[in-house]
């Protein structure tokens, strides 16, 4: 059934916060959140006790909110969101407005996650994991068989994570922030160490190092591996960001959200695809030419691993970004000249860009990383971006994720089958 339109209302009544809340469809702390967006404005009322609301000016965001909940972009039938967070265009990309390249430069991922989740930068932030959610965590990843993912190692220590906190179905902004800035620390925590170091502490690119190689962190290499989290942060409405804003929009807790995020990134074309690129840079060092190798790729009807990317018709920004600090480690120069090989070995039929990925490759193979890295990269990376995007989700109307299907099958009624 289709919603109906508010009944029309005098022009100059005005709404309490209950009843703002009720005809938009969200909790009240909602409607004040749409405030300090400038989506609203509010009148405080007499005496100071609660604010009012223009019943007009409330109506027409209903409408909009109805509108934008249909999924209709009316530009090929893809589906479309508005959003605050990321904005990409003309080979760039930025978190809030601001050119994302940069504040990855100036920034550690806990500090440009703060920005993507708040819009104001917290210098010197940091990320704890309470004891005893790490502990839950760690136990249940010490269970899975050896062979597991790190899909699968993250995907429960999240599962874990929220058994341990039974005040998950807090869906405030505050409440999702606390949980936000606990739960990527535990995921990281929860990840085996290759090595065990005392100081298992500092930024959390410091953290994740010692779970993804057994080599000692230099500067240069940390300050890589902490840009590639920054970087690789958010990136609009990729599969996986949708699952999460879907989630969201059920009113799945923070947590489910992730999971839901997590499940969708292990694919080929997405979370998983620096592995792929990992692989193939390997290849091209241990023949010590890339023509052999992708010869025998395009051979087999295989994509080159590692690029080109969709949304950037020019080179792609992390890319670029993070090459730049590659250089700088001398132990990568092997990996960066493979690299070069491939991107110039295909462009004789495609001439196609380096992307993250093969970025990501060479930082995971310079390093004595598994080609399992990268992933595990991407996914605490986009943890921060997903939790942005699912506390956006929760300041709109629910279930306004919900697609209507184009139904193709035989004409009904059909006779019960025999």
């Amino acid at each position: 059934m289709r919603d109906q339109e508010p009944a029309p209302r005098d022009a100059d009544r005005r709404l309490s916060t209950k009843e703002a809340a009720e005809l938009l469809g969200v909790k009240a702390e909602t409607v004040y959140a749409y405030v300090s967006r400038g989506q609203l404005s509010s009148r405080r009322m007499a005496g100071g006790r609660g604010s009012t609301f223009d019943a007009g000016e409330v109506e027409a965001l209903a409408r909009r909110n109805r509108r934008e909940g249909t999924g209709s972009s009316g530009s090929g039938g893809e589906l479309s969101v508005r959003t605050r967070i990321t904005l990409i265009e003309s080979d760039h990309y930025y978190f809030r407005g601001v050119d994302a390249v940069d504040l990855a430069a100036r920034h550690t991922y806990e500090e440009v996650a703060e920005w993507l989740w708040t819009g104001r930068m917290h210098p010197g932030a940091t990320f704890t994991a309470p004891a005893a959610s790490v502990a839950v965590a760690r136990r249940a990843v010490d269970a899975l068989p050896e062979h597991a993912a790190p899909t699968d190692l993250l995907r429960v220590a999240t599962i874990a994570a929220a058994t341990a906190d039974p005040l998950r179905f807090d869906l405030s902004e505050e409440a999702v922030l606390g949980t936000a800035r606990t739960l990527i620390p535990t995921l990281v925590a929860a990840l085996p160490p290759v090595r065990h170091d005392r100081r298992d502490e500092g930024p959390l690119a410091h953290r994740l190092w010692i779970r993804l190689t057994g080599r000692d962190a230099d500067e240069a290499s940390l300050r890589a591996l902490d840009t590639a989290l920054a970087l690789l942060v958010d990136h609009d409405l990729a599969a996986s960001t949708l699952a999460v804003r879907v989630a969201a929009s059920a009113r799945a807790h923070a947590y489910a959200a992730v999971s839901a995020g997590l499940g969708v990134i292990e694919g080929p074309l997405h979370g998983a695809a620096s592995g792929l690129a990992h692989r193939l840079l390997l290849d091209v060092l241990d023949q010590g030419d890339a023509a052999p190798v992708i010869a025998d790729e395009l051979r087999a009807g295989r994509r080159i691993p590692g690029l080109g990317h969709r949304l950037y018709p020019g080179e792609d920004p992390r890319a670029r970004a993070l090459f730049t600090l590659l250089e700088e480690i001398p132990r990568a120069e092997p990996a960066l000249l493979a690299a070069r090989d491939i991107v110039e070995t295909t462009a004789r039929h495609a001439p196609l860009h380096a992307n993250v990925d093969l970025a990501l490759a060479v930082l995971t193979a310079s390093c004595g990383m598994p080609s399992t890295a990268g992933e595990t990269i991407f996914a605490v990376a986009r943890t921060a971006g997903w939790i942005a995007h699912a506390l956006e989700e929760y300041g709109e109307r629910p279930l306004r994720m919900r697609p209507s299907g184009l139904y193709a099958g035989p004409k009904p009624p059909r006779p019960l089958p025999e």
